[in-house]
């Protein structure tokens, strides 16, 4: 199953049991990558080598 018919499937799902449907494949990619930077470069912080 791909990501179209497994929205679709979510949605129809959604739909008969009178909740709100999933959001679109996509809409929050921009926020999870800022977040994953952002731990990425605290861990960076956190963890930088030793001064020879």
């Amino acid at each position: 199953m791909d990501i179209v018919q497994q929205q679709m499937l979510d949605s129809f799902r959604a739909a008969r049991q009178g909740v709100a449907p999933p959001p679109l494949p996509g809409t929050h990619d921009r926020e999870v990558l800022r977040s994953v930077r952002a731990r990425i470069r605290a861990w960076t912080a956190t963890h930088r080598p030793p001064l020879a």
